[in-house]
């Protein structure tokens, strides 16, 4: 699998660099969720990459496989990681929906993933270093008021909730920070719209540029 790097331009034309190799502290497999290794492995390179000591921000935990990577980026750096989610699931992940899965409910049958993800962290080794934020990306974008190194966004897959998340959290990226985005599919067959309407809008603003692209995974940088 190759990882894609930008020229430095917007608009320049993506140029190849070999994938790192990334020891884990768990089997990551073990974990549920969607993240492929090489776009978790990408994700841990893009926080390597973050200057300063800004706090980075995860919309979306679930079950805490991409929290594993960009948690170890940031600790490697020195740096907390904010990982936001309210853990009822997405639209998606609710009974009788595509992506529902029996074994995360409570016992009312409520999709719950809060306890299989702090089970993640301690396993890890992250849990002074990752701070689980119980909320919706709304409700915590109104309480927050500081820079972010990193956001990576991956909650709601309605058009409406990805919106949210962008607008409510692009600005807050400080220069030279970066936007991750993950399920971006550009073909409506492979998969649902609303991730890559959000790339597109970070596109067309002028405020990011594209540095990195590897399976349905986009990261930019703030200009």
């Amino acid at each position: 699998m190759q990882l894609y790097g930008a020229l430095g331009t917007v608009g320049a034309p993506l140029i190849k660099y070999p994938t790192m190799t990334l020891t884990l502290p768990i089997d990551i497999d073990a974990v549920k969720g969607f993240l492929s290794q090489a776009e978790g492995e990408a994700l841990y390179e893009t926080v390597l990459r973050c200057k300063g000591r800004a706090p980075a921000l995860e919309i979306g935990s679930y079950c805490g496989k991409s929290t594993v990577y960009l948690g170890l980026a940031c600790q490697a750096t020195e740096r907390t990681l904010l990982a936001l989610d309210h853990h009822r699931g997405s639209e998606e992940h609710q009974p009788g929906e595509l992506f529902h899965d029996p074994e995360l409910t409570d016992a009312s049958g409520a999709v719950d993933t809060l306890t299989s993800f702090r089970r993640t962290m301690t396993a890890a080794g992250l849990d002074d270093t990752v701070i689980p934020v119980l909320a919706s990306s709304a409700q915590f974008a109104a309480t927050w008021s500081g820079d972010l190194s990193l956001v990576f966004i991956d909650g709601g897959h309605s058009l409406d909730a990805a919106l949210a998340d962008y607008r409510g959290w692009a600005s807050r990226i400080e220069r030279s920070g970066y936007l991750a985005i993950h399920d971006v599919y550009p073909p409506p067959e492979t998969g649902g719209q609303a991730p890559i309407t959000v790339y597109r809008l970070a596109l067309a603003s002028g405020l990011f540029r594209e540095v990195m692209a590897v399976d349905s995974l986009r990261v930019l940088q703030r200009i």
